[in-house]
């Protein structure tokens, strides 16, 4: 229990910048004390010491303000970041590697006895707010958007985010021949719909994705054609797609400021 109250520490200077010593992450981060005294409290709670071990977790949540059961199974290097409103319930089972922050709730969605909780595979990351509910399985390396509400069972490596909470990406996506693609026509036509963070990405992108996959069958169509017609004996002029990018437009409005600046 020790050694994973020491990686429980340890993990923290991975995940928060903020963290700056090991005496001030132990005396002034709540995750970590309400990691502790889980670890205790479910000792107790496999000993059959159940009332001492719903006591502990209680005053855990009174000096932490995150409740989690002591009965839930909970692996190492767990990190809860601030902490405040985080809920984890009895049959819930968390793997290593995972972070959750404020606000989180790992529910259960009927009152019948038995697994009711979700379980959370390695490495996944669950942002502020998040509701994960029922039996369902979170698979490792996912990621779910702040705010999500999840009731359905999470694939190996996506990003989940929206009420109810939708694949939005798969990480694995983002080295495919698709997104290669997407990437390198964007860039032609001088658009970047890459702009959001590839480990939380937009729904607004996905459906830009598809739109770049539409306009690449169409270039690629053109392409054929005018190939066609010049192997027929037509002159085609040779033209260049305009560049699109946001410099051309913040260029002619800094023209535009610096003129009015100098007629003023």
């Amino acid at each position: 229990m020790f050694g994973r109250i020491k990686e429980d520490l340890n993990c923290v200077f991975d995940r928060d910048p903020a963290a700056r010593n090991r005496f001030e992450v132990l005396t002034t981060y709540p995750g970590v004390h309400a990691v502790v005294l889980h670890r205790i409290s479910h000792c107790y709670w496999n000993w059959g010491l159940k009332w001492l071990a719903r006591f502990t977790s209680a005053i855990a949540r009174w000096f932490t303000g995150i409740e989690i059961h002591p009965g839930a199974k909970i692996g190492r290097r767990f990190f809860i970041d601030h902490g405040m409103g985080v809920v984890i319930g009895e049959t819930a089972e968390i793997g290593d590697d995972v972070t959750l922050y404020h606000g989180v709730t790992l529910g259960g969605t009927s009152w019948h006895k038995g697994k009711r909780h979700p379980t959370l595979d390695n490495d996944v990351v669950v942002g502020a707010g998040a509701k994960v509910l029922g039996p369902i399985t979170v698979g490792e390396g996912a990621r779910i958007g702040s705010n999500a509400v999840v009731v359905k069972d999470v694939p190996v490596g996506t990003t989940v985010v929206g009420i109810p909470g939708r694949v939005a990406e798969s990480v694995k996506d983002n080295d495919s021949e698709h997104h290669k693609r997407r990437k390198a026509f964007a860039a032609k036509i001088g658009f970047d719909a890459y702009g959001t963070s590839q480990e939380m990405p937009d729904p607004v992108a996905n459906a830009i994705d598809c739109m770049l996959d539409h306009i690449h069958v169409m270039d690629s169509q053109m392409d054929n054609m005018c190939q066609a017609l010049q192997k027929l004996g037509m002159e085609l002029p040779d033209l260049e797609l305009p560049d699109l990018g946001p410099c051309e437009i913040n260029t002619e409005t800094e023209k535009a400021k610096s003129g009015k600046g100098s007629a003023d």
